[in-house]
């Protein structure tokens, strides 16, 4: 026997072995976590009327449960009852999904049409049950954006398709015409680690982790789609700080925004943000008729940062 030939092998079979560990190895290290409600199973549903003045229908709202709140609302402006529903359970195979829509909303009110984009999107934090007309203008202003959180995922894993338009964006906020605007809509799926704090009544934090990822086309299910956090700012994009998107109550109950003030790494997050949206634009602009599905979703963990947090 070719005493070459026999080595040969050996070296080969050895190297398909060490694969085989290493492969065992990797896996034995990750764990993989199931974000709460976020297999969309557990929906709640609510029944409310409208008023007579806008056409009086009665509407579905839909409720994920949770840690989760979405862009569905009920809206008493003046005493005008209004719901508005971009967010709904669809069935997939023996379960259900859940489905986001930029949807183009026309009210009749004294036979004048008014116009609004409501952006279907899902986030971790507290939607207000009746949002005031003092915060019509900016719905950021109702959400209470954020969950206390202390781990350390290494990515946000998750199953989402997604129906994007070749169309020119809109800004549409409520009133009787629609503005073209320029820039092309995007779905979006985001996490956001912060290490917050209050001073003052200000409440203050540090970006942790960011993961973000744009949906720009149409595709079909992309199961178990894998989002790595990026820990510090490490140059990426995206990686800009907010200072007055987000918002929260501080400890004396007031709505005040979220004002981070830079990236820190080595320090335990105290918050976790998750948004998925069918649109990445301001409020009352984007693409009427984007639609992004997602299901299922995990956080992955490397055993060293579970042993870090506990």
């Amino acid at each position: 026997m070719n005493i070459n030939k026999l080595l040969a092998g050996a070296a080969v079979a050895g190297l398909a072995i060490t694969l085989l560990f290493a492969a065992l190895s990797a896996q034995a290290q990750e764990k993989i976590e199931p974000v709460p409600y976020g297999d969309f199973e557990h929906w709640s549903e609510q029944q409310i009327k409208e008023s007579a003045l806008i056409g009086g229908k009665t509407k579905t709202l839909y409720k994920i449960g949770g840690p989760w709140s979405s862009s569905n609302a009920h809206a008493r402006a003046l005493g005008v009852d209004k719901v508005s529903v971009s967010v709904t359970p669809e069935r997939r195979g023996e379960g259900y999904c859940c489905r986001m829509e930029s949807t183009l909303e026309i009210v009749k009110a004294v036979g004048i049409d008014f116009k609004a984009l409501a952006t279907g999107s899902i986030y971790t934090g507290k939607l207000l049950d009746i949002v005031g007309l003092k915060q019509s203008s900016d719905p950021n202003s109702a959400i209470d954006m954020g969950v206390p959180f202390t781990g350390r995922p290494s990515a946000l894993i998750l199953d989402y398709k997604a129906l994007i338009q070749d169309k020119t964006a809109v800004y549409a906020p409520a009133k009787t015409k629609v503005r073209e605007v320029e820039g092309h809509d995007t779905g979006h799926v985001t996490l956001i680690l912060q290490h917050r704090w209050e001073e003052n009544g200000h409440v203050y934090a540090y970006r942790v982790g960011t993961a973000v990822q744009h949906i720009d086309r149409t595709t079909d299910w992309q199961n178990d789609f894998r989002l790595p956090v990026v820990y510090g700012q490490n140059g990426e994009r995206l990686k800009e700080l907010s200072h007055n998107r987000h918002k929260t109550h501080n400890s004396k109950g007031r709505m005040v925004c979220i004002e981070e003030v830079g990236f820190c790494e080595d320090i335990a997050p105290t918050h976790l943000i998750i948004q998925i949206s069918a649109g990445s634009m301001l409020p009352f602009t984007g693409c009427p008729g984007n639609v992004v599905w997602c299901d299922n979703l995990r956080l992955a963990y490397d055993e060293s940062a579970l042993a870090h947090t506990k």
